[in-house]
């Protein structure tokens, strides 16, 4: 299973997203320090879930760290979030 499925199918199981991209910038970073060099470790996600409703923005950025640990500390070298609440305008 790929990083990029291994992020999707965590955040389907830990926020209910109903709507949830998974973008993979890996090929943007290739070669700059910290960058393993995978063709895995840069990620763009939008995520939207009712689980975001009236949390901040800091609150809903821990949501998806928590959920993402494991891969965070052993395969992510970064991470861009977008989290909505079912409603907000996307920007």
């Amino acid at each position: 299973m790929t990083v990029e499925q291994q992020i999707r199918e965590t955040l389907i199981v830990a926020l209910e997203p109903i709507r949830l991209d998974v973008i993979n910038e890996s090929h943007l970073h290739a070669g700059h320090a910290g960058s393993p060099g995978t063709g895995s470790s840069h990620f763009r996600v939008l995520v939207v879930s009712q689980r975001f409703a009236g949390q901040s923005r800091i609150a809903r950025h821990r949501l998806v760290n928590d959920a993402l640990g494991d891969l965070l500390r052993d395969k992510i070298h970064a991470l861009a979030i977008k989290a909505y609440a079912p409603g907000e305008p996307i920007v």
